[in-house]
């Protein structure tokens, strides 16, 4: 008799889970996918989303057409709580879903607190939001010059305010780009890196604040550590990020993050039906970056785990790699490639990640989403 895959959220760990949900029907299970949209959006080109570098149909993916087309059910919902001793989830319509192997790859949010209902405080994740952002920017500078705040100095933040100034060249339009940095711009990347990167920025007018962290944050106003007030018309928050608290409010073993703690075989050790792959876990064996590069390495161990667990033979270990590449978007055409001590700058670093994005976009855009019309989903 067949058994029950639930996957909780269709992001870049799952993509050839639900790509190949043939080989896990076609030995007779059933696969779920619950997810809050139909579709999933890259992180890795939305900082370029943002600039207008890609379409929004350039980075998204269906995932509820994806796992249909192959014979699986989409539920547009959410996971509220887990029930581990029972497999049970909790939906925030009320509905409870039983699996008999159950894996998470539902990303991480902003740690920062945001006020509710704030339509000027933009969240870098989910992706969507940038894209969001981009519209209200749009409208707007077409009025007056505006005021951009980037609030956190990492990999993510960086791109954004290198991107913001690629949209504002893109619309012709001026306005003034502050970046509140923490103590330190990159500062987790090497000197190079984080040299270079400045010295771009600087070029191209955004004002780097380093040594500084925002305390505070309401509509149009952003409170630092020192004491000063900076206003703005939009704010794009990136200061970390955090999995969600689903794990630790369930019960579930988790990491000092809240992420749920699994272990080389991404599987939760207490509760060997679990697993999980991207920024949602804690990987115990080495705790790692919440870079997508992981999530997509992840992603043929955890097709092969799920099936394995379904079919009862033994697992595969995931081994992360120490050096992994990172290339910084910085908008206009221009990037920042790091891998080791091979480290530069310019339109190829960019061309580079500019290839491999649109290969990733390419092996699992299996949907027809480039012929979508670009309404936000």
């Amino acid at each position: 008799m067949g058994k029950h895959l639930v996957l909780v959220g269709g992001g870049h760990a799952h993509m050839t889970v639900m790509a190949k949900l043939g080989d896990y029907i076609h030995k007779g299970h059933r696969v779920t996918l619950i997810n809050p949209s139909p579709y999933h959006y890259y992180s890795g080109m939305g900082p370029g989303a943002l600039s207008r570098t890609y379409r929004p149909q350039d980075i998204r993916f269906h995932v509820a057409k994806l796992v249909q087309d192959r014979g699986a059910h989409f539920m547009q919902d959410r996971v509220i709580r887990i029930h581990a001793a029972d497999c049970t989830l909790q939906l925030a319509s009320g509905d409870m879903v039983n699996y008999d192997v159950v894996s998470f790859n539902t990303g991480s949010g902003i740690s920062l607190e945001i006020p509710e209902n704030s339509d000027r405080i933009i969240p870098v994740k989910p992706i969507i939001n940038l894209l969001k952002g981009q519209k209200r920017i749009v409208q707007e500078v077409a009025r007056h010059p505006l005021k951009l705040l980037v609030l956190g100095g990492g990999p993510a933040g960086t791109e954004i305010a290198g991107n913001l100034w690629g949209l504002m060249r893109n619309l012709e339009k001026s306005g003034e780009i502050t970046l509140i940095a923490g103590s330190q711009l990159l500062k987790t990347l090497p000197s190079r890196v984080r040299e270079m990167a400045a010295a771009l920025l600087k070029k191209r007018g955004v004002e780097v604040v380093e040594g500084l962290h925002v305390d505070k944050i309401s509509d149009g106003e952003a409170l630092l550590s020192n004491g000063t007030r900076i206003d703005f018309d939009f704010a794009f928050a990136s200061t970390g990020v955090t999995p969600s608290p689903i794990f630790r409010d369930s019960g579930l073993p988790t990491g000092p993050d809240g992420g749920l703690r699994v272990n080389s075989f991404l599987q939760a050790p207490a509760y060997p039906e679990i697993f999980g792959g991207g920024d949602c876990i804690y990987f115990q064996d080495r705790p790692l970056a919440k870079v997508g590069v992981y999530a997509v390495r992840q992603n043929p161990i955890l097709y092969q785990n799920l099936f394995n667990a379904l079919e009862n033979l033994p697992l595969t270990p995931f081994h992360p790699q120490k050096d992994y590449l990172l290339i910084l978007n910085m908008g206009d055409g221009a990037g920042i490639f790091g891998r080791g001590k091979l480290i530069f700058g310019g339109r190829l670093a960019f061309w580079i990640k500019d290839r491999i994005d649109r290969s990733f976009m390419r092996e699992f855009q299996l949907c027809g989403e480039k012929n979508e019309p670009e309404n936000l989903i």
